[in-house]
């Protein structure tokens, strides 16, 4: 059996947060948070917006991308760092916003590695028969949990939200081979700090970490696919900054227009960015039916996680 997607669905808060805003109180410059990491505006959610509202609404385009009715989804996982509360989880509320049938909901929590974690959960319900139609979803509300303060993370993260579902597809479509895995000797590097609810993050030490492991996890996809790096159509990393995206591009061996970057719209969007890049390359039309694409990406525990796959239904 061929498992792959066969939906996506979107969404972004039209509210455009500039570098400009962060260069009016923070000893920052347009110039430099672009030079460092990319990122020239992010989206921030309305207060009255919270990630599982965002969730719903990519989760709606997708069902309806994918052609099925809300009754074909045998299960729901959502990848998040940011959810409305520790519990209930926004699976459960995109289970009773969207009047699904009460099927199993649980939220996946691998910080920025969570959409790839969970398209590789979503295969083996799919292969073993026990699902036919899994909705996975990355949704992130990091703006809440950010020190829009401090001046090492304020300018890093945005909010967005996207979902597909996961079926059984047509041969030589789908998923072909991932790694995954955690080093949980860095998870203090990047934590939520439970006494002030705020994302801590050291910079350095993360940095150096995600070089290393995205360039390695990105090789050994493509190696363990079959695959060269000249046969891959998109490469799709997690978009938390330009320099280690370019590290891993560089290590991959493929060409600047062969990957993805739309760090510089919506800045670190965590579970969120991957699929947040598929849409955008897809509306592009750098992502067609057959493509072939790396997806990579690294988080908070640490985590990390590649996949291979042929883009179709």
């Amino acid at each position: 059996m061929n498992v792959g997607i066969i939906g996506i669905g979107t969404y972004v808060p039209e509210n455009i947060i500039t570098n400009e805003h962060f260069e009016s109180y923070l000893d920052t410059s347009d110039e430099w948070i672009t030079k460092m990491t990319g990122i020239k505006t992010r989206r921030f959610a309305d207060d009255d917006m919270d990630t599982s509202d965002m969730a719903v609404i990519a989760t709606q385009k997708a069902i309806e991308d994918a052609g099925i009715q809300k009754e074909a989804i045998d299960l729901i996982i959502t990848a998040t760092s940011s959810g409305n509360h520790t519990f209930p989880s926004v699976s459960c509320i995109i289970q009773e916003k969207l009047g699904l049938n009460p099927v199993p909901a649980m939220d996946q929590l691998a910080a920025c590695s969570g959409f790839i974690y969970s398209l590789i959960t979503a295969e083996q319900f799919v292969k073993s028969g026990t699902c036919k139609n899994v909705l996975v979803v990355g949704s992130e509300k990091l703006s809440k949990i950010t020190d829009l303060n401090d001046r090492n993370t304020a300018m890093l993260f945005g909010d967005g939200a996207a979902a597909v579902v996961v079926s059984e597809v047509s041969e030589g479509k789908g998923f072909i081979a991932h790694e995954w895995g955690s080093d949980g000797s860095g998870g203090q590097y990047l934590f939520d700090n439970v006494e002030t609810g705020y994302i801590n993050m050291n910079g350095r030490e993360v940095f150096k970490f995600a070089v290393r492991i995205m360039g390695d996890i990105s090789t050994k996809v493509v190696e363990k696919a079959n695959l060269t790096a000249d046969e891959i159509d998109m490469f799709i990393p997690h978009q938390a900054n330009i320099r280690i995206m370019e590290a891993s591009r560089e290590r991959l061996g493929i060409p600047k227009e062969k990957m993805s970057v739309t760090i510089d719209q919506y800045g670190n969007t965590s579970a969120a960015s991957i699929p947040l890049s598929i849409m955008h390359e897809l509306k592009n039309g750098k992502i067609k039916d057959g493509s072939k694409l790396v997806l990579v990406g690294f988080g908070g525990g640490l985590t990390y996680a590649g996949m291979t796959m042929v883009w179709g239904k």
